[in-house]
């Protein structure tokens, strides 16, 4: 599903408590793309917050972990997250 809103990534290994404001272009059932202006490790370990916009896409609070990092032309990353677990 295309939603194109914002979400708040918060890394939970390395640089624990580290929160990055990005935005989520997609979501499905098993993970979402998003797009930030940092790279972000394959592997590492985050939480995720995406705010409900209306009863149809209620708020996801989710860990997960990155499965997929590229970077585009236009110099900003596309991050390929997988949901381990909705909270």
């Amino acid at each position: 599903m295309l939603v194109n809103t914002n979400i708040e990534l918060e890394i939970a290994d390395a640089d624990a408590g580290r929160k990055l404001n990005a935005v989520c272009r997609d979501l499905s059932a098993t993970g979402l793309a998003v797009e930030t202006d940092e790279y972000i490790e394959v592997g590492t370990a985050l939480t995720c917050r995406v705010e409900g916009t209306s009863p149809e896409l209620p708020a996801l609070h989710a860990s997960a972990t990155v499965v997929r990092c590229t970077k585009e032309d236009s110099g900003n990353y596309t991050i390929g997250v997988e949901i381990l677990e909705q909270m």
